[in-house]
C-alpha cells in the first residue's frame, strides 16, 4: 500500500485501523473496542484490554525463539567499554530486579523514579517497573537536586533507582550527592533507594534507606509479568512548562505499545533483528520511545550509546558505531549533526567508515535546517528524514513514512501527517488559514493511541495547556504552514513568531537563511523588543572550525542574505558571532532565555541547561551590539 492508501484507511475507519495495528501486540485480554469517548475530551484507547509492556518488549521474543538475539548493545566511548545483552539475559536480569522491587513492596500503580546515565541498567530499571505494573518516571541523570526534588514531590515515588555517577568527556558527574540533596529538599521521602555502583565512583550508601543494586537482588524470586489495563499509565515523563512547574506527561500502556510497534516498520523501515540506534538519552522522550520500548517491542537490537557526537574521541564516533554494530536506521537531533559538521565540514571522517548497512537517517528534537540535511545527504548518501513530534505525543506525527513509501523530500519540511493526525493551521481566532500562511499548528481530537492521556495530578492544566485555546483541537504550541501538497513546515514555537512592524515573521525562516552561509556551522535568531517596530530580529552565529574569517564581514554577508531572501520587511540588521549557543541537554536552543537577556528582563536559570556559563557569554555578545545590560 502507498502512503495515501494507508492514510485514507485510517481516515475512513480510525478505530478499525488501530485495532488492526493492535494485532502486533501480545495481549492478556485483547481489546474489543479501540476508543472510549465517554470522558471526552479525555479520550482513552484500548481501555477494555489487559496487557504488560515488559512481556511485549522482552519475554515474548524469548518465547518465540529469539532469546539468543542481542537485545541491547552498550557502546561507551567515555568508559572505553562495550557489551551485549541478549533477550534471554535481559529477561532474567529484569525479572530478578522486578522480584527484588516486589519483595520491597513495589506493585501496580506505585511510582518509581529512575535517575541513571546511558547504561543498560537504566533500561532494565524501566522494564522491571513495567513488569510489575509500577509507573516509572525517568529523570535525566545529573539533573540539579532542586529540580529532582520538585519531581519527587509531584509523583511521590515509593522508590528511587539511581547510579553512583555519570561519565562526561573529561569529568565524572556525581549523582549520589545530587540525589541525597534532592531527598533532603523534597517534602515526600522515598521508602528506599537502589544504587548501581559504577567502578568510576563508589558512592556512600545511607544505612536503612539505600541498597546496592547487586546485593539488593540477591536471593530473591524472579517476578512474572503483571497484567494492567490498556489505559494504565506506563510512565510519567516531565517536560518543562512555561510556568516553571514541571508537566508530567502520562503515557497509557496499551496505546503506547501499539503505536510504537507500528512506527518501527512503517516509519523507520526496520524488521525484527535489525539494529536500530537512537542517539538520545533515556531521560528524554526519544529514549523512552526509541531506545527502550519501540525497538525492543518490535524485536530490534537497540544501541545504548554513552558518549557525544564530537570529542569521544572525534567527529567520527557516530560513523564508527554505525559501521561496527551494523546500524540500519539511525535517529539523532539536528544539533548533533551540526556539531559534527562544524568539526568536519568536508566530511573527511565519514570517508573512513563503511556505512553500506545504513539505509536512512532520521532527525527530530528541533527544526532541521536545510543546510544540515543537505550536508548529511551529500556525505552519507542515504535519505535524511526530518520528522516532527513532541514529548506529549510520544512518537512521530508528521514524517516521510519510509517504510510505507519514500515520498519526495522537501527541504525544511518534515513532510506529511501520519495516521492519527490531520494537521491544520489556524489563526489566533481559530479560523483555518490557506496554504502558505503562517499560524498555529493544531490537530483534531481525539489524538491517536500512545499520546499523552493527561498531565500527572494536573488535569486542569492539561486542558488549559493543550485543549482550551482551540476547542476540538490539540494545540501543539508550534507555528508553521502547510503547502499546496499538504506538506507541513514547522517554523518556530508559537512564542518564536515575531511581529516586526505588524508583519508576522518566523525566526526559523531567518535561521534557514543564516545556516546557508558557507562559514556558519550553527545559528539562532530571536526577537528583541524595539520601541519603533515592536520587535527586531537578532542573529547569533557559530562559525565552522577552521573558518578564518573577519567576523564583521560574515555578519555583513548574512544581513545581505536575509535581505535578499526574505526582504527588507524582516528588518534584519543585527547579528553577532559567538563560540556556542545556550542549549538544553537534549540540544534545544534556549531562545526564550536569550530573549530575556536581550530585553534585560529577569529569568529563571533553565533546569535543563547544558552549561550555565554560556549565558554570560551571550550577555557579553549582546552588550557588544548595544543590547542587554551585560
Amino acid at each position: 500500500m502507498a502512503y495515501n492508501d494507508v492514510y485514507q484507511s485510517w481516515k475512513t475507519d480510525p478505530e478499525g485501523f488501530w485495532l488492526e495495528a493492535a494485532k502486533g501486540i501480545d495481549w492478556v485480554k485483547a481489546p474489543v473496542k479501540a476508543l472510549s469517548d465517554d470522558k471526552a475530551p479525555m479520550y482513552e484507547w484500548f481501555a477494555d484490554s489487559m496487557v504488560n509492556a515488559c512481556w511485549n518488549a522482552v519475554d515474548r521474543h524469548v518465547e518465540n525463539g529469539r532469546g539468543e538475539q542481542v537485545a541491547i548493545i552498550h557502546d561507551s566511548p567515555v568508559t572505553h567499554s562495550k557489551r551485549e545483552i541478549t533477550f534471554v539475559e535481559l529477561r532474567n536480569r529484569v525479572a530478578n530486579l522486578a522480584g527484588a522491587l516486589r519483595a520491597k513492596g513495589i506493585g501496580k500503580g506505585d511510582r518509581v523514579i529512575i535517575y541513571m546515565p546511558m547504561i543498560p541498567e537504566a533500561l532494565e530499571a524501566m522494564l522491571a517497573c513495567a513488569r510489575l505494573g509500577a509507573v516509572h518516571s525517568v529523570v535525566f541523570g545529573g539533573f540539579a537536586a532542586n529540580e529532582l526534588a520538585v519531581r519527587i514531590d509531584d509523583c511521590t515515588p515509593k522508590a528511587i533507582i539511581a547510579a553512583s555517577c555519570g561519565i562526561e568527556p573529561g569529568r565524572v558527574v556525581h549523582y549520589k550527592p545530587l540525589l541525597d540533596g534532592a531527598i533532603d529538599l523534597a517534602t515526600h521521602k522515598p521508602e528506599f533507594c537502589v544504587i548501581y555502583q559504577r567502578e568510576q565512583e563508589v558512592a556512600h550508601l545511607e544505612e536503612g534507606r539505600d541498597y546496592n543494586w547487586h546485593g539488593f537482588q540477591y536471593g530473591v524470586e524472579p517476578a512474572e509479568c503483571v497484567p494492567v489495563e490498556g489505559s494504565h499509565p506506563a510512565y510519567i515523563l516531565y517536560t518543562s512548562g512555561t510556568t516553571g512547574q514541571p508537566k508530567g506527561v502520562v503515557r497509557p500502556t496499551g496505546g503506547h505499545l501499539v503505536a510504537l510497534n507500528w512506527t518501527m516498520k512503517n516509519i523507520y523501515n526496520v524488521d525484527p533483528g535489525d539494529v536500530f540506534w537512537a542517539a538520545s538519552d533515556v531521560g528524554w522522550v526519544v529514549g523512552h520511545s526509541y531506545i527502550c520500548y519501540g525497538p525492543l517491542v518490535h524485536g530490534n537490537t537497540t544501541v545504548v550509546f554513552e558518549g557525544k557526537p564530537v570529542g569521544t574521541p572525534d567527529a567520527g564516533t557516530f560513523w564508527r558505531v554505525i559501521e561496527e554494530h551494523k546500524v540500519k536506521s539511525f535517529f539523532t537531533a539536528p544539533t548533533a549533526f551540526r556539531a559534527v559538521k562544524r568539526e568536519d565540514p568536508t566530511g573527511e571522517f565519514v570517508k573512513k567508515y563503511d556505512l553500506s548497512g545504513l539505509k536512512a537517517v532520521y532527525l527530530a528534537g528541533e527544526r532541521a535546517d536545510p543546510d544540515t540535511i543537505v550536508w548529511a545527504q551529500d556525505h552519507l548518501k542515504v535519505p535524511v528524514i526530518d520528522h516532527w513530534w513532541q514529548t506529549e505525543l510520544g512518537y512521530p506525527a508528521v514524517c516521510n513514512p519510509v517504510g510505507i513509501e519514500l515520498l519526495p523530500v522537501k527541504l525544511g519540511s518534515p513532510s506529511v501527517p501520519l495516521p492519527g493526525y490531520a494537521m491544520k493551521i489556524l489563526d489566533d481566532n481559530g479560523h483555518e488559514l490557506p496554504a502558505g500562511e503562517l499560524g498555529a499548528v493544531v490537530t483534531p481530537l481525539p489524538l491517536p493511541p500512545g499520546t499523552l492521556q493527561t498531565l500527572w495530578n494536573a488535569e486542569g492544566r492539561f486542558k488549559k495547556s493543550y485543549l482550551e485555546h482551540f476547542p476540538g483541537y490539540y494545540e501543539t504550541g508550534d507555528a508553521g504552514m502547510i503547502d499546496e501538497d499538504g506538506y507541513l513546515y514547522i517554523m518556530a514555537r508559537t512564542d518564536d513568531v515575531i511581529n516586526v512592524a505588524g508583519h508576522r515573521l518566523s525566526t526559523g525562516g531567518m535561521e534557514e537563511v543564516l545556516a546557508g552561509h558557507p562559514d556558519v556551522a550553527e545559528c539562532a535568531v530571536i526577537g528583541v523588543s524595539d520601541a519603533l517596530k515592536g520587535q527586531l530580529p537578532v542573529g547569533f552565529l557559530c562559525l565552522n572550525t577552521g573558518a578564518d574569517r573577519n567576523e564583521a564581514e560574515v555578519v555583513s554577508e548574512v544581513v545581505k542574505m536575509v535581505r535578499d531572501k526574505i526582504g527588507p520587511v524582516a528588518a534584519f540588521k543585527l547579528a553577532v558571532v559567538v563560540d556556542r549557543l545556550p542549549k538544553t541537554r537534549s540540544g534545544k536552543i534556549l531562545r526564550g532565555t536569550m530573549v530575556s537577556i536581550a530585553d534585560s528582563k529577569p529569568y529563571k536559570m533553565p533546569a535543563t541547561i547544558d552549561d550555565p556559563d554560556i549565558l554570560d557569554e551571550i550577555a557579553a555578545a549582546l552588550k557588544l551590539i548595544g543590547l542587554a545590560n551585560g
